[in-house]
């Protein structure tokens, strides 16, 4: 399987690793250091080998850092995993915060003390969280200061190794442009901001730019490695060449001068030392990149790199790609949500057989390469925690009467795919129906609306919210984030959220996804993923409107809906969704599948 159910870390350890750890700081002269969940290219996911804050905590969540001062240390966590970091963390050795309140800022201004000295990673920290740290310290008279090398790799014994995984070709019928257009496309963009160079240091922004996919991180198809973009159409990529075949090297020669990893450092000091002006995103690159460029003497822009925008408007190949990868995820989906209702409450399934029949039914369809991140099965009291993992130790057998919420996604070369359905096993209450059908309006809002050039997320994110808050109700996280296209599951720059203030434009993807949580109850979550296109004129209307179209197809649990509470074209909506989804899908499913979908997608 793809995806693990058992618990790796173990609380005892913590203790011990921190004591080690304040040994190795005194050794240096340190008086505290903060260890963040990242690596060098401050991605979503990080290889085994960089999961330091598990190895020193046990805290296992995709975002967190740890900091020790002295005799205190911390962990800090956001919301989504307050429960999972008791669970994981000694609070003997760390205490358990928040990202706010005081958040690290606050404790460090608590514990920071005149002339101690702070010790972090620059590889570890953006440009942007370093001058907030030095903020800090200078306050308080103390000094930030950066470690060569990295104190928790010279304690940790059985380190992993660094990942050597194969680079594949993206193949330009999946692609859709060649590396040399988008080359020039990102030399155009770099002559209008005025930039030398720009300094790739995400691995999916470089996968996109020389059509190249890997399997270095769990769930993301890429390779680590970092580049550099020139004005002139010209690329530095610096990458392990142990992860190049012949075809590969020969695929990438024509577009970039291939260099070893350890020599991008020495690469970026001679962009400084030749007065070159490099543009430089501060809040996704690391700080050490930024000071060795500026160390000798170059300039830096900071901003998004072009290839942010690039990627995101997918072209007609990648939206082909997109549409044939969810028509065969809505297969394995349907055949799922039948076998789960069929199934389910046989007596011998739970939140972790779930996970292994859908994975096993997307398995079957013979393309799948990944599942794009770790699926969410949450049963009862567990659907309640919107990014909930399940493991062996918090497994729950399904029961009558309570709702079920799967949320997963899986990688395709030709697509990545994100869909969440909220389920009831048995009879639903009152409540239970109208809170799904108040999530379920917001999703039909959000589909529906036509918007003019220029509309941001953020502007389309009430949409998704108004009846949840005409009842009093609301859900703590975005409405929608973007997709890539056989890349990461979560892109930017486009989003649906209250900060999302970067334009929709035709091409990009985005999830659809409003919800309703009702701690130690159960909780509901509905998502397809639309892809923006300019939409039909309106009659009398004066400006071209935007629009979107759906990807996902995969019935709404009937049982759930309070038909009462839909409008009329609310209900004309959700009709035509489930008729075209058994057009879609009945000549692919067997007689009894086949029978589930018509009952499935019945008219309101």
């Amino acid at each position: 399987m793809f995806q693990s159910f058992e618990v790796k870390s173990d609380p005892a350890n913590g203790p011990k690793r921190l004591a080690k750890l304040r040994e190795e700081l005194s050794r240096r002269g340190l008086d505290g250091f903060i260890v963040p969940r990242a690596d060098s290219h401050q991605g979503e996911y990080v290889a085994a080998r960089d999961d330091r804050l598990a190895w020193l905590t046990g805290f296992t969540g995709s975002a967190g850092f740890a900091a020790t001062l002295g005799s205190k240390a911390a962990v800090f966590v956001d919301g989504r995993y307050t429960l999972q970091a008791k669970e994981q963390v000694d609070g003997s050795a760390f205490e358990h915060l928040g990202y706010s309140d005081p958040g690290l800022a606050g404790w460090l201004e608590e514990h920071l003390s005149q002339g101690q000295l702070l010790g972090y990673d620059p590889w570890l920290h953006t440009l942007a969280e370093r001058r907030r740290l030095e903020k800090v310290c200078t306050r308080k008279g103390a000094e930030l200061e950066p470690v060569e090398t990295n104190p928790i790799d010279a304690i940790w014994d059985d380190q992993p190794p660094a990942p050597t995984e194969p680079v594949e070709i993206h193949p330009i019928e999946l692609a859709g442009r060649t590396p040399a257009d988008k080359l020039a496309d990102v030399s155009a963009a770099l002559e209008k901001q005025g930039a030398d160079a720009c300094i790739l240091t995400e691995p999916e922004a470089i996968a996109w730019t020389f059509n190249i996919r890997g399997h270095d991180l769990p769930h993301l198809p890429v390779a680590l490695s970092f580049a550099i973009l020139h004005r002139d159409g010209k690329a530095d990529l610096f990458i392990d060449a142990a992860k190049l075949s012949n075809e590969v090297v020969t695929h990438l020669e024509p577009h970039a001068a291939i260099h070893a990893p350890d020599t991008f450092q020495a690469k970026l000091h001679g962009l400084g030392a030749s007065q070159k002006t490099a543009l430089l995103n501060p809040v996704r690159a690391a700080s050490a990149i930024a000071h060795l460029i500026t160390a000798g003497g170059g300039k830096l822009i900071e901003g998004p790199d072009p290839t942010e925008r690039l990627k995101a408007v997918k072209n007609e190949a990648e939206r082909e790609g997109a549409r044939a990868a969810h028509r065969r995820d809505g297969v394995a989906m349907i055949r799922f949500l039948a076998w789960l209702d069929r199934e389910a409450l046989s007596g011998s399934h739970d939140e972790i057989s779930a996970v292994r029949k859908l994975e096993e039914l997307r398995t079957e369809t013979g393309e799948l390469r990944d599942i794009s991140f770790d699926t969410i099965s949450g049963f009862g009291e567990h659907a309640a925690l919107p990014h909930y993992r399940v493991t062996t130790q918090s497994n729950l057998k399904f029961k009558e009467n309570e709702i079920y919420l799967v949320d997963s996604g899986a990688q395709y070369r030709d697509g990545t795919t994100d869909i969440t359905r909220t389920i009831v096993l048995g009879q639903p209450s009152d409540d239970m129906r109208r809170h799904y059908t108040l999530v379920l309006k917001g999703h039909i809002a959000i589909d529906t609306v036509k918007f003019p050039k220029g509309t941001s997320g953020a502007q389309l994110d009430t949409l998704a919210r108004y009846h949840l808050w005409q009842a009093g109700l609301d859900f703590d996280h975005g409405t929608g984030h973007g997709i890539g296209s056989y890349l990461s599951v979560h892109e930017g720059p486009q989003r649906i959220s209250k900060l999302g203030t970067v334009a929709l434009e035709p091409g990009m993807i985005l999830s659809n996804e409003p919800g309703y949580y009702r701690e130690g109850a159960y909780g509901i979550r509905l998502e397809n993923l639309v892809l923006v296109h300019e939409a039909d004129p309106v009659p009398g209307g004066e400006r071209a409107l935007y629009g979107f179209e759906v990807l996902s197809f995969t019935p709404f649990d009937l049982r759930l809906i309070d038909k009462s509470l839909l409008t009329t074209d609310e209900i004309a909506w959700l009709n035509a969704y489930h008729t075209r989804t058994q057009e879609m899908f009945s000549g692919e499913l067997d007689a009894a599948d086949r029978e589930w979908l018509e009952n499935a997608t019945a008219a309101l």
